[in-house]
């Protein structure tokens, strides 16, 4: 262990850390982009903080929910923003239009954790309660809902370009198509809990990652999009449960990369070659959110925002 552990060391220095001010009361449980200089955080505290992580300040605070915000994502090429909470509801916040919410989507009877938006303005969420919605978002009027048995949603993301959808749950990964709102792939059933999941920039790939404890578990999977149940790699080295995975930008020329951050307190780079980033004292590492090539956003629950140059 002694000697992994000097490893770990050594492949820190190919990073540095910038931990922000405090911007929740509690801890932060996802992050994503808004601009290429502003992110959304979603926290314990209930708050959607919109924050500059370039200059290292709070932009604005939403308040709307009555309990922690799960899951927050933003409209690509707009100020719109989406968060989901444990109060069963999803709220939309427009930067621009105060601090209100300006829309409410209500249907769920449990945790809404997943939520995806098209370019169609459709918005899709997942819950506990084992429904997946699409909605339109403009009258926030449900124009499909399906139940599937035991199928507790973790995550949800959209496939790029497509009208596919993907989402985990505590035992399956989904592939939805979003015009008939119908299953169209299963991916084979996997021993541990299905945390997170996303989607390659072109469409081809997913990877998604497992709960563990031990070094049980804990992987990450990449599986091909384009060969129904075709597993491509597991990435194995978390010692806990594995919360989030993300692909991250690809330099020009480069090779593809993903991130995947854990409750082991620490972030991994994988490719050819695996660099491992300890953030100790951070606590669980929950949420990840790239920026651009050279840098990425990490929510922890002990030390909140951290900012991670590669």
């Amino acid at each position: 262990m002694g000697k992994l552990q000097s490893k770990f060391r050594k492949r820190s220095e190919l990073y540095q850390v910038l931990q922000y001010e405090p911007a929740h009361y509690g801890s932060i449980n996802t992050v994503t982009n808004l601009s290429p200089d502003l992110c959304v955080s979603g926290g314990s505290d209930q708050a959607v903080v919109v924050y500059d992580w370039k200059q290292g300040q709070m932009c604005q605070s939403f308040q709307g929910h009555n309990r922690e915000v799960t899951k927050v994502l933003c409209y690509p090429g707009s100020t719109w923003i989406f968060s989901a909470s444990r109060d069963k509801t999803v709220l939309m916040w427009d930067l621009n239009q105060g601090d209100e919410s300006i829309q409410e989507f209500c249907g769920h009877e449990l945790v809404v954790n997943g939520i995806a938006v098209s370019p169609g303005r459709k918005l899709c969420t997942g819950s506990r309660d084992n429904w997946m919605c699409l909605w339109d978002i403009e009258s926030a009027k449900c124009e499909h809902r399906h139940n599937i048995s035991r199928n507790l949603v973790t995550h949800v993301c959209w496939v790029p370009a497509s009208f596919s959808v993907v989402q985990t749950s505590e035992d399956k990964t989904i592939v939805w198509d979003s015009r008939s709102w119908q299953v169209t792939n299963t991916f084979p059933a996997k021993q541990y809990i299905q945390t997170h999941c996303d989607v390659s920039p072109n469409g081809n790939y997913l990877v998604s990652s497992s709960n563990g404890f031990g070094g049980q578990g804990c992987e990450a999977t990449l599986w091909d999009l384009r060969q129904p149940g075709c597993k491509v790699v597991e990435y194995r080295g978390h010692l806990q449960t594995t919360a989030c995975c993300t692909f991250l930008p690809v330099f020009s020329g480069g090779s593809a990369q993903i991130a995947t951050s854990s409750h082991d307190c620490s972030v991994k780079i994988w490719d050819q070659n695996t660099a491992t980033l300890c953030l100790d004292g951070a606590g669980p590492l929950v949420s990840l959110a790239p920026t651009d090539t050279n840098s990425l956003l990490c929510a922890s629950f002990n030390a909140g925002l951290q900012h991670i140059q590669l």
